[in-house]
């Protein structure tokens, strides 16, 4: 069985360098296929919810901080073990990758055991620490406090989710994530609905998913043994090192994408100030954004993968081609997508809420962001294939910037110091998208040049 898992592995890495290309949507087609059913159930969740009320859907807007912040964390440090493991690969070192696999997978465990903890014992001073109003506070806590108790599963799952990216198999988590998706749908009327239980029933469709998906990945990572690496944590050997590789990538992106989690509760608390209707807009529209980020987010993470790998086998040619493919690609599919929402963003949110004010402000966040997307895929990509290279300070500094430099201070200040209307908080934000863009590019490209200097000065030695 070894054999034939290390035959795989090794066939996997050569297709990927006979065709880097073509790895790129090998890598991403799966996962952007999870990712849609991911969509999917979020707007499905949402059609619920709002058939609750518009303040239940504003209580989830104050919940999506604190959920994107954990996610945010495990998804980052996730990176890190991604990209490590796919360097071992490259380099055709596979015990060493799957002594990361292991790492990553306590860590996993452990994190989401604290912040499970964290939750259920804080979540009430939590969410009034972020500004939530009283009016929203019971939807918001009996949300939340389901929601906290299946953080552990949450990141667990995202941890193993990591370690198959990591080898190259991007098909295993689909399906587990289809699965788990399909799950949480059929769920939610019933919870919501059937049992009366509202926003509190939604929370626990989502957590009964996460288990699921998590029982899932164990049957098939740890008691099959299926998968092409083979943990076994009898021989377990703890080494600080593979820790510090994993959080030198991973803590700068967890960083960055806590950073994007406050930006997100600051923009509710400035919001709120006009009316929780303007934030149930920005919570809506935020679901057909997701659409955009499908093919981006996919992209973006088979260079993580690929970037990896080719590093691992000291092959800078084949970066740099996959890098610009995947700009390529970014670029044509954020023009695309941006025409496409401008036009239908008028009709396409009624399927949601027929409050006139609820409707446009979702429209007026579509029709700003829209012509912008191709810059929003640029800094996307250029992030993602910096952590290919080793290095994540780089998404941490540039998301600093956006957020709490440039998008967060003037959103501040056009709505609450200038009075001005609630699409100055947009402007505010596409300021700062062309600014991140502009400086993820340029730091790719002074990045690649070190690298490709390190790797001639190895192969002269």
């Amino acid at each position: 069985m070894k054999n034939t898992n290390t035959n795989s592995k090794s066939s996997r890495l050569d297709s990927f360098i006979a065709n880097p290309r073509k790895a790129i949507w090998t890598l991403g087609l799966p996962v952007m296929t999870g990712m849609a059913v991911q969509t999917l159930y979020n707007i499905v969740d949402m059609f619920f919810v709002a058939r609750i009320s518009v303040n239940s859907i504003a209580a989830l807007g104050f919940n999506l901080p604190l959920f994107w912040m954990a996610m945010g964390i495990s998804f980052g440090l996730g990176t890190g073990v991604t990209a490590v493991i796919a360097r071992f690969i490259g380099a055709k070192d596979h015990e060493a990758a799957t002594n990361v696999a292991e790492h990553g997978l306590l860590l996993g465990l452990i994190i989401g055991g604290m912040f499970s903890a964290a939750g259920l014992l804080f979540g009430e001073e939590i969410l009034i620490l972020l500004g939530t109003p009283d009016e929203l506070m019971p939807d918001t806590l009996a949300y939340f406090q389901v929601i906290a108790g299946g953080f552990i599963f949450m990141i667990t799952g995202i941890f193993l989710r990591s370690i198959f990216s990591g080898e190259g198999d991007t098909r295993t988590p689909v399906k587990i994530q289809v699965t788990s998706t399909v799950l949480n749908i059929i769920l939610d009327p019933i919870l919501i609905f059937g049992f009366d239980m509202g926003v509190r029933g939604a929370a626990l469709a989502t957590v009964i998913s996460m288990i699921v998906a998590v029982i899932m990945y164990s049957r098939v990572i740890l008691f099959k043994k299926s998968t092409l690496l083979q943990l076994d944590f009898k021989i377990f050997k703890f080494k600080p090192k593979y820790i510090k590789d994993i959080f030198r990538i991973g803590i700068p992106s967890s960083l960055s994408m806590i950073i994007m989690s406050l930006g997100g509760a600051l923009f509710n608390w400035i919001l709120v100030h006009y009316s929780p209707e303007v934030v149930a807009g920005y919570q809506i529209a935020g679901r057909l954004d997701q659409i955009f980020f499908l093919p981006i987010m996919a992209i973006a993470g088979s260079l993580v993968t690929l970037v990896g790998m080719f590093y691992g086998a000291q092959r800078f040619d084949l970066i740099n081609n996959v890098i610009k493919d995947g700009l390529r690609y970014g670029i044509f599919i954020g023009f695309g997508s941006g025409i496409i929402f401008y036009i239908i963003a008028p009709y396409v949110f009624r399927i949601f809420t027929d409050d006139p004010t609820v409707l446009a402000v979702a429209v007026s966040i579509i029709r700003t962001f829209s012509p912008v997307y191709w810059l929003i895929a640029i800094g996307m990509i250029s992030g993602r294939a910096l952590q290919g290279l080793g290095t994540g300070v780089p998404s941490l500094v540039i998301t600093a910037i956006r957020v709490a430099v440039v998008s967060g201070p003037l959103a501040y200040y056009f709505a609450v110091v200038l009075e001005k209307p609630y699409v100055w908080v947009w402007y505010a934000s596409v300021i700062a998208v062309f600014i991140a863009a502009g400086t993820s590019l340029t730091w790719l490209y002074i990045r690649s040049r070190r690298v490709q200097r390190e790797v001639k000065a190895q192969a002269a030695s």
